[in-house]
């Protein structure tokens, strides 16, 4: 099974509010990541990365690319689940629930307080900068024991986090691969205008926005993605003979 098997598609308005619903009501350490073009790189390149992934409950898929992908596969690709939409409106529509923030740097995450204060009915329960040892926030989130963990590291270090935090904590606790998400809250990036948006053209903005740290990822990376999704193609293409070949 690859990381792309392993994406739960929505593909209704009525799954999204099931799936908020579902999140909201975890009965034990949960992990909710995001898929994009530069989550199957990584993994592609990383055991350790791969596993990380496949360690989540429930994987989304995120941009563009996966539903390039998905569609050549011949895989209905569903809504697009990026986390940068998602995870507000899943903040904002979970009742009141104690959160904790760990990542970003510092002055951001004050923002993302003050954001999140005056946008969702939590309680700020714990926040740390991103740029701890692990330990540390293993250890708050042992002592603070909050109902919602939205970690903003960056893969796939937060992806490993997750990880980590699952098999240390003992109480509900729902944990969010957020990446950029605090960012955004505090205004660090803005989004894209909604045209670049439609387009399916956020990815372009973003390396507008941080070209040094964004061009190697989008431009370099989709030339990798182009390639591992050929390599996935006649991976697919190779199961399904396998499996004709049975049934005859």
């Amino acid at each position: 099974m690859t990381l792309i098997d392993n994406i739960r598609l929505i593909h209704s308005d009525e799954q999204r509010r099931d799936l908020i619903r579902s999140l909201g009501k975890v009965d034990r350490p949960t992990i909710l990541s995001f898929v994009n073009v530069h989550a199957v790189n990584l993994c592609w390149s990383s055991a350790t990365v791969y596993d990380a992934f496949r360690a989540s409950d429930v994987v989304l898929r995120d941009g563009i690319g996966l539903s390039v992908a998905l569609k050549a596969l011949g895989i209905g690709p569903g809504l697009n689940m990026n986390g940068t939409d998602f995870i507000p409106l899943l903040l904002q529509t979970l009742p009141k629930r104690r959160l904790a923030v760990y990542g970003t740097a510092t002055p951001w995450l004050e923002r993302a307080r003050i954001h999140l204060e005056n946008t969702t009915p939590h309680i700020i329960a714990d926040m740390l900068h991103g740029f701890h040892p692990a330990e540390r926030y293993l250890e708050s989130a042992r002592r603070h024991r909050p109902d919602v963990i939205v970690l903003a590291m960056g893969m796939p270090r937060q992806e490993e986090m997750a990880v980590r935090l699952r098999q240390s904590l003992d109480h509900p606790v729902l944990i969010v691969n957020g990446g950029a998400i605090v960012d955004f809250m505090a205004r660090r990036f803005d989004r894209a205008p909604v045209v670049f948006q439609r387009l399916g053209l956020e990815w372009a903005y973003r390396m507008a926005q941080e070209p040094r740290r964004l061009y190697r990822r989008y431009v370099h990376g989709g030339f990798r993605f182009a390639r591992n999704l050929m390599l996935l193609r006649r991976a697919a293409s190779a199961r399904q003979s396998g499996a004709q070949a049975q049934g005859v």
